[in-house]
């Protein structure tokens, strides 16, 4: 087996044909960085604005207000962890519904596949947050060191006081961007306007200041150092998302049918017997992982369309037609290669499906949130002992009763036991006993209860006699029940 003029073997040594001694090979090849050129065009421009879009979005939504009445935050978008609610607008997300996030989950995944099938890795060209970051990361260096070439001379060259001072600004610059990142992040989980003053008095507490130098570091290592590596080593998404493309699907690609064979060419070249591509490697140096997209859709190609602005900006040197390199669906390529008419398949069967699926997930939630109660009870049967019998032949039985008040401000329940006759209930600690017991809850929160149920044994039907215990909102009149068991002696 020869590699190189190299024969090796699986521990990686080598013996070289010509002189026959064992060498060390590298199975890896070594790391090489990508230093992206700049080019205008229709794709840069889309992805300064999504950059743009996404970043007023992510940093200025924290702040955004919405009002909820007394007793509640007014942050519109709050992951309240500490009072173990999340808040969407006016959308309020108790623990026991967190199915409704898991929804949201599905329903983006569901959007992202359905966006992959029409537009192919459009997610990864402008919107994943390592596309994004990485990119303003990039950006930053390009106003510090200058284009490609500048930056490539200028890491080749010696360390001078001017590198060194640019170097360092670069990098502050980065701390500072990720610094501000992570505290975006941290505003998603508590009071902004709080949190602001707090972090910068240095009062936030360790939590929060641990949490924003996570994310702050996670954005500092990814966007500044390891760029392009995470999408090609690290990122799973390209690894299972071209089964989602279809000839008909979007992609960039490179037309080689009117590209190939390639060579140098100026302007004021005959182009005929010969292919449009001239060679120029823009596509190449423009793109932010380092790929020639001339040797065909590959797994690191995020779909970012800067390889078409440049090579449209070669073909208008040229006077040459667009879109050599283009954001096109194989069908579509296929057909202008063989002078069909062309034409776009935007409804086929993989995106009928997506769309289901997306507007039914989407109808159930709708339903599920506008039909959802305020109120919710939970009763557990206390186990020992399951029964007792008191002195004047009736069976009494305990449970615990956890009443969930999901509004803001303080509600009285009426509670009652159904399925047994004659049945009373009691609170521990009160000497109340009645058919029906009124019980408060304080807003936006979970009250306790221990409660004894008297039955007397007539009614009951033997060893377990199923029981409904019911509640109802005396200022709404809401109600809910939920339904436990009586024990009693065998019959």
């Amino acid at each position: 087996m020869t590699l190189n003029e190299k024969e090796t073997d699986a521990s990686g040594s080598g013996r070289t044909e010509k002189t026959g001694k064992l060498e060390k090979v590298s199975l890896y090849a070594e790391h090489v960085k990508v230093q992206p050129k700049h080019m205008p065009g229709l794709f840069r421009s889309i992805k300064n604005w999504a950059n743009v879009a996404f970043m007023l979005i992510y940093f200025l939504t924290p702040w955004l207000r919405w009002d909820r009445g007394p007793n509640a935050p007014d942050q519109a978008i709050l992951l309240d962890l500490e009072g173990r609610r999340a808040y969407l607008l006016w959308l309020e997300i108790w623990p026991q519904e967190i199915y409704y996030l898991t929804g949201l989950l599905v329903l983006g995944a569901l959007g992202l596949f359905f966006a992959t099938a029409l537009l192919g890795r459009v997610w990864c060209g402008f919107a994943c947050i390592q596309t994004v970051f990485t990119d303003i990361f990039v950006m930053v260096e390009r106003w510090l060191e200058g284009d490609r070439n500048a930056r490539i001379k200028l890491d080749r060259g010696p360390m001078t006081v001017g590198k060194f001072t640019r170097k360092t600004i670069k990098v502050t610059i980065w701390a500072l961007i990720s610094v501000a990142t992570g505290f975006g992040w941290a505003a998603y989980f508590n009071d902004v306007p709080t949190l602001a003053t707090t972090f910068l008095t240095g009062d936030a507490g360790w939590g929060v200041y641990l949490s924003v130098g996570i994310v702050a570091g996670f954005c500092f290592l990814l966007a500044g150092w390891a760029r392009e590596q995470v999408c090609i080593y690290m990122c799973p998404w390209p690894r299972f998302q071209a089964s989602m493309f279809d000839e008909d699907s979007l992609i960039v690609t490179y037309e080689k049918w009117r590209g190939e064979p390639r060579g140098f060419a100026k302007k004021g070249t005959s182009f005929e017997n010969r292919g449009h591509c001239v060679d120029c490697t823009l596509c190449v140096q423009v793109c932010p992982t380092g790929i020639d997209i001339r040797n065909g859709s590959q797994l690191a190609c995020i779909g970012c369309g800067l390889c078409v602005d440049a090579c449209n900006s070669m073909m208008d040197r040229l006077d040459l037609p667009r879109w050599l390199i283009t954001y096109d669906s194989t069908n579509r390529q296929l057909a202008r290669a063989r002078g069909e008419p062309i034409k776009h398949r935007l409804v086929r069967p993989r995106t009928i499906i997506y769309a289901v699926l997306i507007t039914v997930l989407v109808l159930v939630m709708i339903l599920g949130i506008s039909t959802r109660s305020r109120l919710d009870v939970t009763v557990l049967h206390e186990r020992s002992p399951l029964f007792v019998t008191l002195t004047d032949g009736s069976i009494r039985n305990g449970y615990t009763l956890k009443i969930l008040n999901k509004r803001p401000e303080k509600n009285t329940y009426a509670v009652s036991l159904r399925g047994v006759e004659g049945g009373t209930l009691k609170v521990v600690g009160s000497d109340i006993e009645a058919g029906e017991l009124q019980l408060e809850v304080e807003p936006n929160s979970v009250a306790t209860f221990r409660v004894y149920a008297t039955a007397p044994q007539k009614a009951l039907e033997g060893k377990a006699t199923d029981v409904t215990f019911a509640l109802r909102n005396l200022h709404t009149g809401e109600a809910a029940s939920r339904g436990s068991l009586f024990a009693g002696p065998q019959r």
